[in-house]
Order: C-alpha cells, then sequence, then structure tokens
C-alpha cells in the first residue's frame, strides 16, 4: 500500500460521510467548549471573595460533573449512529479484500483525525467564550465586572483526558462491533431493523407499572421534605417507564389497532399501522431519549427562571421584615438587653422602626399521626414529621393586638404547612381543644425554611409549655427559657440596612448572648450567588440537552430517509401515486416527530404539583409564576422544536426523493 494510504482514506471518508460526519464533529467541538467553560468559571479564583461564592462554586463544580456524564453517554450514543451508517460501507472493504485489522487501522485514522480537530477547535472556542460567560455569570449575579483575561491550564488538561476517554472507548466499541460482525451483516448493517418486531408484553406491564408509579409519587407527594427524598425516584420511574412505553408499548398498541380489523382495513389505517409499527421499532430509542431530553429541559429551565424571576418573592418569602434577630433560650432581662441594644443602635444610626414584629415561643419536633403528635414513634419518615411552634397566649396578643382568653385545655391553632382537621389535638398525651384556627399570623421568616408540617400553638401560658416539655423525651423535664423573635421595617436604603444589621450582630456578640441578626439587603448577595448560579447552570444545561436533542433528530431524520426511500419505492410499485405515499409517510413522520414532546408536556403536568413542592423548599411559594414560566418554556421550546423538525424534514425528503 502507498504511504499515507489509510490517512488519505480517512480523510476522504469523513468528506464523503460529511452528512453524518460534520454535525458529529461540530457536537464534539460545542461538548469540548462547554465543558472547558464551566470547568474554568467553577475552579475561578475570582468566586472566593464573593458572597456565597463557596455554593456558587459547589453548583458550578456539580454543573462540571453534570456535562461531564453527559458528554461520555452522548457522544458514546451518537457515535452508534455514524457506525450503523457506514456498516455498509466498510462491508464492502471487507468484501474488496481489506482485511478486519486494516478496517480498524482505518477506523484508528478516522478516529484520530476527528479526536484532533475537535479538541484544537473546542479548547480554542471555550478558551475565547469562557471569559464572556464569567461575565455573563457576574451580570446574572449583580456584581461587578473584573479585567482581565485568563487561561486555565488545569481545565485544558481535564477537558484534554475526559475527550480523549471518549474518543478512545468510541473507538473500542466500533472496533469490537466490526470485529464481531460478518462482512455479509456488515452489509445489510442499515437493513438489522426491517423485520417486524415482536410484541413485548413483560416490557410494555413494566413500562406502564413504572410510568404510574412515578406519576403517583408525583401526585400524591404532599410534604416539602417528602418531594425531596423523592422527586429523584419518581424521575427515575418515568424515565424507564418512558423508554419501555416508547420501545415496547408503542408496538404493542399498534398490534393491537391491527388485529381490529374494521379499524386496520381501511387504506389510511392500514398504511398507517403497518408503517409506523417497523417505524417505532427502528426509532423507539432515540424518540424516548428526545422525550427524556425534552422532559430535563423544560424542567430545568422552568423552574431556574421561575427562581431567578422570583427573586424577590424568595427574600421576603425569607425574610418577611428587613431585620430579624433570632435568639434560643433566653431570660426575659436578656430579651429587654437586646430590645434596648436594637432601640440605640437604630436611634443612633439615625432609622426608623417599623411594622415591628416580637415575641417569645418555644418549638419541638414531633411525630404526627393525624392530630396526635409523639416524639418516640418508630414509625418515622418525613411523611409524618412536623415542628410544633408553642406560643404563650401573652405574646400572642401583644403581637396581633388581641385579647383573647384560654382555658387550660384549650389553645389556638395557625397551620403553616399541613393539616389537622380534627377539632383537637393530642401533645404528648396532653389532650387540647382547638377553640379557634388562625387564617393569618406573623411569623419569622425561619419557619418558611422548615420543609417538613409546620404548627403554631398559641397556650394559655408558660406553665403550659413546660407540662408539656415535661412529658417529652426530647428535653429536660423543665423548660429552661423560651426563644425570642424580633424583626422590624426600614425605609431606608440597603447599604445602611446592611450597616444595620452588622452592627447589631457585633453588639450581640459583646454581650455574649446566642441569638443572630439577618437582613434582607444583608443577604441578598449570597441569595443571588446560590439561584442565580442555579439559573445560570440550568441554561448552560438547557443549551447542551438542546443541542443533544437537535442532534438526535437530525440522525433520527437522515436514518428515516434512507429507510424510507426503499419503501417509497416499494408502495410506487404496488400502483400507489407520489401524492398519496408522500402523505401517508408525511403523516407517520409528523406523528412520530411530535410524540416525544407531546410526552414530554404530559410528564410536566404530572411533576407539576411535586415540583411546586421542591420549590417550596427554596422560598418560592409564588405558584402562579412558576405555571407561568413553565406555560412560556413550553411555548417557546415548542416552537424551537417545530422549527428544528422543519429544517431537519428537508434532509429528510432530499434522501427519500
Amino acid at each position: 500500500m502507498s504511504k499515507m494510504f489509510y490517512q488519505k482514506l480517512a480523510v476522504n471518508n469523513i468528506k464523503k460521510n460529511g452528512k453524518t460526519y460534520f454535525p458529529y464533529i461540530l457536537t464534539c467541538i460545542s461538548t469540548i467548549a462547554m465543558f472547558y467553560i464551566m470547568h474554568f468559571i467553577s475552579v475561578n479564583d475570582g468566586l472566593n471573595s464573593m458572597s456565597g461564592g463557596r455554593s456558587l462554586k459547589i453548583i458550578l463544580n456539580l454543573g462540571t460533573y453534570v456535562i461531564g456524564f453527559f458528554s461520555v453517554v452522548f457522544l458514546f450514543y451518537t457515535n452508534s449512529f455514524l457506525i450503523k451508517r457506514r456498516k455498509k460501507e466498510l462491508g464492502l472493504y471487507n468484501i474488496l479484500g481489506m482485511e478486519k485489522k486494516h478496517i480498524a487501522r482505518l477506523l484508528l485514522w478516522e478516529t484520530l483525525l476527528v479526536a484532533i480537530i475537535t479538541m484544537i477547535l473546542g479548547l480554542i472556542s471555550g478558551i475565547a467564550v469562557s471569559k464572556l460567560m464569567f461575565l455573563v455569570l457576574l451580570k446574572i449575579l449583580n456584581f461587578k465586572v473584573t479585567m482581565g483575561f485568563v487561561i486555565s491550564t488545569n481545565s485544558i488538561v481535564k477537558t484534554v483526558i475526559l475527550f480523549g476517554f471518549i474518543f478512545v472507548l468510541t473507538l473500542i466499541n466500533n472496533m469490537r462491533q466490526i470485529h464481531l460482525a460478518k462482512p455479509v451483516e456488515l452489509l445489510k448493517g442499515g437493513q438489522v431493523g426491517e423485520k417486524e418486531p415482536k410484541t413485548k408484553w413483560i416490557l410494555t406491564l413494566i413500562g406502564i407499572l413504572s410510568l404510574g408509579a412515578g406519576y403517583y409519587i408525583a401526585l400524591t407527594t404532599e410534604s416539602p421534605l417528602a418531594a425531596l427524598n423523592m422527586f429523584f425516584l419518581a424521575a427515575i420511574l418515568v424515565m424507564i417507564g418512558t423508554w419501555a412505553l416508547f420501545t415496547a408499548g408503542s408496538i404493542a398498541l399498534l398490534k393491537i389497532l391491527r388485529k381490529n380489523k374494521k379499524f386496520y382495513y381501511k387504506t389510511n389505517h392500514f398504511i398507517n399501522v403497518s408503517g409506523m409499527i417497523y417505524r417505532m421499532k427502528q426509532n423507539a430509542v432515540g424518540l424516548a431519549n428526545i422525550c427524556i431530553l425534552s422532559t430535563t429541559v423544560l424542567v430545568m429551565l422552568s423552574t431556574t427562571v421561575s427562581l431567578y424571576i422570583g427573586m424577590e418573592d424568595v427574600l421576603r418569602t425569607r425574610y418577611p421584615r428587613d431585620i430579624s434577630i433570632s435568639a434560643k433560650n433566653i431570660s426575659k432581662e436578656k430579651t429587654e438587653m437586646i430590645n434596648n441594644l436594637i432601640k440605640e443602635q437604630a436611634d443612633k444610626d439615625n432609622i426608623t422602626l417599623k411594622n415591628i414584629v416580637k415575641y417569645r415561643s418555644s418549638s419541638l419536633a414531633m411525630i404526627q399521626d393525624k392530630n396526635y403528635f409523639t416524639d418516640n414513634g418508630s414509625d418515622l419518615d418525613v411523611n409524618n414529621l412536623g415542628f410544633l411552634e408553642f406560643v404563650p397566649l401573652s405574646e400572642y396578643n401583644d403581637l396581633e393586638n388581641k385579647s383573647i382568653t384560654l382555658k387550660e385545655n384549650e389553645v389556638l391553632l395557625f397551620t403553616y404547612r399541613g393539616e389537622i382537621a380534627e377539632d383537637s389535638i393530642n401533645i404528648l398525651g396532653n389532650e387540647f381543644k382547638i377553640k379557634e384556627r388562625i387564617n393569618s399570623m406573623t411569623v419569622d421568616g425561619i419557619s418558611s425554611a422548615v420543609v417538613a408540617n409546620g404548627y403554631f400553638i398559641i397556650v394559655p401560658d408558660e406553665k403550659t409549655i413546660e407540662k408539656i416539655y415535661a412529658s417529652s423525651t426530647q428535653a429536660d423535664s423543665k423548660i429552661e427559657d423560651l426563644s425570642y423573635y424580633f424583626a422590624f421595617d426600614t425605609d431606608d436604603n440597603a447599604e445602611k440596612e446592611i450597616a444595620l444589621t452588622n452592627e447589631i450582630n457585633s453588639k450581640i456578640k459583646q454581650l455574649s448572648i446566642d441569638a443572630r441578626c439577618e437582613g434582607l439587603e444583608e443577604s441578598r448577595e449570597s441569595f443571588f450567588s446560590l439561584y442565580g448560579g442555579l439559573f445560570f447552570l440550568g441554561i448552560f444545561l438547557g443549551a447542551l440537552f438542546i443541542m443533544a436533542t437537535v442532534l438526535i433528530i437530525y440522525y433520527k431524520q437522515i436514518s428515516e430517509g434512507y429507510d424510507d426511500k426503499e419503501r417509497f419505492e416499494i408502495m410506487k410499485k404496488v400502483g400507489m401515486s407520489k401524492e398519496e405515499i408522500k402523505k401517508s409517510i408525511g403523516n407517520q413522520v409528523l406523528m412520530v416527530f411530535f410524540l416525544p414532546v407531546v410526552t414530554a408536556i404530559i410528564h410536566i403536568a404530572f411533576a407539576f404539583k411535586v415540583i411546586v413542592k421542591l420549590l417550596a423548599v427554596l422560598n418560592l411559594t409564588n405558584v402562579t409564576l412558576f405555571a407561568i414560566c413553565t406555560a412560556g418554556t413550553i411555548f417557546v421550546f415548542a416552537i424551537f422544536y417545530a422549527i428544528v423538525y422543519f429544517l431537519t424534514s428537508r434532509v429528510y425528503y432530499k434522501i427519500v426523493s
């Protein structure tokens, strides 16, 4: 063989298979660039000086792992499209005299060329765009833009190692397939799926049960803490159900329709059902992947966008007042010291206190069974965990400016999260009659961060709280002191509020009191770091998953184009007109193409309730905002999906024609 034979043949093969190779090369360049950018930002020292920078780096580092894992799976998966389309070509080489070791050498050079080209272009693109993306992140977080340009050697090394591993993995898999296949099998590689698929009833049943179980968990989960634990289980079940129903359930349904003679033996139904059986056999896995990716994109974008847009709602839920002070187990004398400290500091800074809220209380974590609360049950789980906040009646009357009276066995109940349907409540064997249910109450923002059920119990006096504590196995027989909460609003600017918060914290520390002062403005930067980071990651990963969806759609259209070209010819020979054939195939392609996105929307509809519970964990309680963001995300994604369909369908019709 002549010198550089394999290299020249490899270059020629890449050019000749441009329809399948170039999109793959472009995807490799994009994923390499995106991994470098995310890794570069996650290790950027500029984040260390930001408020909440540590949390932000953890989020971005998680994003690096997600992109890395996804790149391995996705590029390995898309490479299977390439090798499937090229089996006939490689089989022809084998028939013409090339041994399998020569074909392996050819594949080695092709992989090496693609790896070198994509690595160089991907890293150049990543380095060029990394600073811009970092500036975008800073803009999202409302932080000052830093000047300078940095290239991360660490990020370059990690990127080269990861994608070098991916290319080696795909090469080994390609060689394995060529080595195990016979020349005749290679020549018919593109037609392997032409046999009628078998009905897999067990897999169909698994799909129905998995999807049903995932939907059931999503619809019946009430507690935000339970939602946090069960969401990923539900997501895995839905993914399994989606894959099983696309691969086996769709074929089972079509065969049931075929058995219905009244339905099947009509011209349109006959052609569409028989055509769809083969079409689903070949495209089921790709369609399931498109559906799962579409669902992931919709969930990721709708949640992160709503969290970022609803930042003010999140802050106000967590901080009902501009500044708040919380102290644990504090005497009345020390509460007066805190009151005087706050007043003196506010007067010194010339700040007027408004909408003051202050009360003393005590809390216990309980196991709830309807209206019974215990602390030594054996069946503790996230669904029956509840927090009881006991507030003496005198404190409540002062707080709400009321003059309510209670008997010794009576309480008032304010349900923050959860449900007690009965007219009485039993706490550690102490029975109380619910005299009145309070519809609203000014409570501390910490309660919004508690993801379990929460109840405020207004008791007659502090002796009642001592009696309850004496029945508890968690606490001493005698309660020492109650906790104290003091909060207020101001009309001053953010700088003065932050200064006052820090000064109060400093004075509290000097008095050696177990208390902490928090402020909405003082916490704003850390909240923006967390939710802005999630928003950035959501947009970044959303773009990656959308790119993956587009590539799978493109390859699916090419595969279907080559398969339908032969069907097109057969239909012509049996007497169908060109218009009838085009209409029939067009209907099938359209149905198959939009099936994943319709299924993804159904998944989102069932998941809506459990996602709302999850957002409550992150202090977003504005359900209307999330509903609008979800609807808007679905609308934009559907338009984008339709555009992708019309663009890729051109390639399909060119092949068929």
